[in-house]
């Protein structure tokens, strides 16, 4: 079947993971901002790395046969110097035009501080105003808290809920996902996060309707054919085939057409390597 990786950080992969996605059926993904790595110190280089991942990038994953879109935004590991977040917001609205920047995200809390809701309700603002969808990112810790104040914010900003996807639920923040008309993003790693399994159970529990599931695929021992994985371990443990197409097609493809430059190619083919590699 095909599949849309709705959340995955490809500047952080190579070119035989493109392979190894397209062999699986992956044949569009969106790539939210994130952290590099390093903490940047200049709001040019967040320029030069939005330019990077939504020009070069594309023309790279395209290669490979996979249609890709990114998201834009000052993440929340990067929120707590607030004069250089200012600095790329006031910069920020000329890549949110870009034709395959479709949404603001990876956007919300990291350590949850003040200075995080600053710069999040402040992207939330930017979204609603230009109405984009937004990516928000959950704490890796305390997550309850976490999601509570994401809500609070999102309802602060007056955002269209049905607009947003809070992602990196677990357990424990779902069911306040589920609360709200936000769609609800689940990530699978190896080791972290979560397992094919524990995304089997909360679909059984809360359903598919606004449900995602992502590889996210950054820094980290991550996989970026998880989807994949997932759709064996559904089938498995006894979901129809309709809620596995719902999870990996129908879901984000209904999410990110709430973008008017969401066009999915799903017949790109793939270009001889020797056409490029010169």
């Amino acid at each position: 079947m095909k599949i849309i990786e709705p959340h995955i950080h490809m500047y952080s992969r190579t070119t035989d993971d493109y392979q190894r996605m397209y062999d699986s059926g992956i044949r569009v993904c969106v790539e939210p901002s994130f952290w590099l790595g390093a903490s940047r110190r200049h709001a040019g280089t967040f320029f030069d790395y939005f330019s990077l991942i939504l020009d070069f990038e594309t023309i790279r994953a395209e290669r490979f046969g996979i249609d890709h879109y990114a998201a834009v935004s000052v993440n929340p590991k990067e929120a707590e110097n607030l004069d250089l977040a200012n600095e790329v917001l006031e910069g920020m609205e000329a890549f949110l035009t870009h034709p395959r920047c479709i949404a603001i995200g990876e956007i919300g809390f990291n350590n949850i501080s003040d200075n995080e809701e600053k710069v999040f309700l402040k992207q939330l603002e930017i979204a609603g105003r230009l109405k984009m969808p937004v990516i928000v990112h959950l704490p890796h810790q305390n997550k309850v808290e976490g999601i509570k104040r994401t809500i609070s914010c999102i309802r602060k900003a007056g955002v269209q809920e049905e607009m947003i996807v809070i992602d990196h639920n677990t357990e424990d923040s779902m069911p306040y996902a589920r609360e709200t008309k936000c769609f609800a993003g689940m990530t699978v790693y190896p080791y972290s996060k979560l397992s094919p399994g524990r995304v089997s159970a909360m679909l059984k529990q809360y359903g598919t309707e606004r449900m995602l599931v992502n590889g996210s695929a950054d820094w980290g021992i991550s996989d970026p054919i998880s989807l994949v994985k997932v759709a064996d371990f559904m089938r498995h443990s006894g979901h129809p085939e309709k809620d596995v197409s719902a999870i990996l097609l129908e879901n984000p493809n209904k999410f990110y057409s709430q973008s008017p430059k969401w066009t999915p190619d799903f017949d790109i083919v793939p270009q001889d390597p020797r056409e490029y590699q010169r």
